[in-house]
């Protein structure tokens, strides 16, 4: 059987991403197609030691091709992402448009592979939110032991989560600096550089960032539903990797040598836990890196049952194209496409 598979938003840094991590653990595809615009049919993207010529997304014909990695955006997701899985090619979309989509499975292959099954309703899949995705890694093994009622997480969120412009922002504007001139921004609302903003993505009526909407959202779907989140998230002067500050309220006694236990044992993440001998994780040790990182679990005083850690990972990898192509190996593994 001839396997092809295609990514759609391919020249985009999440389209770049999972063809690095395609071609890094091996993926059994026998043919890959690079997908993006027609502004950026021709160019050249790699895959190993390949070079890919970019193919137009309109006019593509997904009826010989078997799963589909989509990253470009959306409102073209909304677009092609049906349009392919009525040819009979499998979607896994990154975008946030079909996520809440009932007949759509939002899934992390740590935490709910059993609800993949759920594809065949439509042929896509959900990639859910890059923060929700190492929240609800970290969370699942400590929910089993001791349900979760409540969560509250604050989140510092790198600039490579809004694109390869807003990291060009975060350079250019403290080059400047440096240089003691001033560059309006554009990608964000105020200075990214020496400064933090409490604003991902844009307001709803009660205040909330669809940001935040999504974490709450999200972590229902893919987690529990009984679960309650609270969440801000801001925006960090930093390039790369997420990191998350997660005060957790149980529905029964938890203590941190539990949690310990079960996060050290949990498949995704790696527990560097030693405050003491300065044995916690930062985004620089995380950026580029597969897992997701877990240090200062700790007593949360505050509520009966409480907890509190520090969650960090690379939102391009594990937030994005790792989380992905997992996807597509338990398609290939299990359900053999």
């Amino acid at each position: 059987m001839t396997r092809k598979i295609a990514i759609a938003g391919a020249t985009g840094n999440v389209g770049r991403e999972i063809l690095n991590i395609l071609h890094e653990r091996k993926f059994p595809a026998d043919e890959v197609i690079a997908l993006a615009s027609p502004n950026s049919v021709g160019k050249k993207v790699s895959y190993g030691n390949q070079t890919l010529s970019v193919k137009s997304l309109e006019d593509f014909d997904f009826k010989d091709t078997k799963i589909a990695l989509f990253s470009p955006g959306g409102k073209i997701s909304a677009i092609h992402a049906p349009r392919a899985g009525k040819a009979g090619c499998v979607v896994i979309d990154n975008t946030s448009h079909f996520r809440m989509d009932k007949n759509v499975p939002l899934i992390v292959p740590e935490v709910n592979p059993l609800a993949i099954v759920d594809y065949k309703k439509s042929n896509i899949i959900a990639n859910p939110n890059c923060s929700t995705i190492q929240m609800v890694v970290a969370l699942k093994p400590l929910h089993e032991i001791a349900k979760i009622k409540r969560i509250v997480v604050a989140t510092y969120q790198a600039v490579s989560g809004a694109g390869k412009e807003a990291m060009d922002e975060l350079y250019n504007s403290t080059k400047k600096i440096y240089e003691n001139q001033n560059l309006e921004p554009k990608k964000f609302s105020k200075r990214i550089a020496f400064n933090v903003i409490p604003q991902i993505d844009a307001f709803m009526e009660d205040g909330v960032t669809k940001e935040e909407w999504k974490m709450k959202v999200e972590t229902k779907k893919i987690l529990d539903p009984n679960i309650e989140v609270e969440a801000t998230c801001v925006r960090v002067p930093v390039f790369n990797a997420h990191s998350e500050a997660i005060n957790v309220e149980f529905e029964k006694p938890i203590s941190v040598e539990q949690a310990k236990k079960a996060l050290g044992n949990a498949q995704g993440v790696i527990l560097i836990d030693n405050p003491q001998d300065m044995k916690f994780i930062t985004p620089i040790e995380a950026s580029a890196k597969d897992p997701v990182f877990v240090s200062r679990v700790r007593k949360d005083s505050s509520v009966k049952n409480g907890l509190s850690l520090w969650v960090v990972a690379d939102n391009l990898k594990k937030g994005a194209a790792l989380n992905a192509v997992q996807i597509a190996e338990i398609l290939v593994k299990d359900y053999g496409l």
